[in-house]
């Protein structure tokens, strides 16, 4: 798309769901939130690692639940009236994921996303898409459907098949 006046590239926003986990705030792309759902009792699924937390009947389909807390090992977990279901529709099915809450959606330039600085060896961040700044708040954004794909989370689709 181009501007009209001096024919340059038109700067493209981005829309992220902003949501919390312990005292951080993360980012994902908006346009794969299909819902947001207060936390439910769950069917536990056996041999599963602790982050899925089991599985939901949405509407007929059977949706996998993740706990980005536990994933992200941030400890004292507490399920409470603030505590949210994600539905994302991510890599062809729909995923949970339960998240400490849900404060707001940001539209984030280019230019308000900063590049995800090298941990080398001792994090990893390949499913981090960058840092976007708003004014003094930083939010870390997630690639989600990465994150999903990643080795560990992968399971999620052996889970629901098996």
């Amino acid at each position: 798309m181009m501007n009209q006046n001096n024919l340059t590239p038109a700067v493209t926003a981005n829309e992220f769901l902003v949501f919390t986990l312990g005292s951080e705030e993360y980012g994902i792309d908006i346009l794969k939130v299909q819902e947001i759902r207060g936390y439910e009792s769950v069917t536990r699924i056996a041999n599963t690692p602790d982050f899925i937390k089991g599985v939901i009947n949405l509407r007929g389909e059977i949706v996998p639940i993740v706990d980005l807390r536990v994933r992200f090992h941030l400890g004292d977990i507490r399920y409470d009236e603030f505590t949210v279901v994600i539905i994302l529709h991510l890599v062809g099915r729909l995923v949970g994921m339960v998240v400490d809450g849900v404060s707001d959606v940001l539209t984030l330039t280019p230019a308000q996303i900063r590049p995800v600085p090298d941990f080398a060896a001792t994090l990893d961040t390949h499913y981090l898409m960058g840092l976007g700044t708003v004014d003094q708040r930083m939010l870390i954004l997630v690639d989600i459907e990465r994150l999903v794909k990643s080795e560990d989370m992968a399971l999620i689709e052996k889970t629901v098949t098996e």
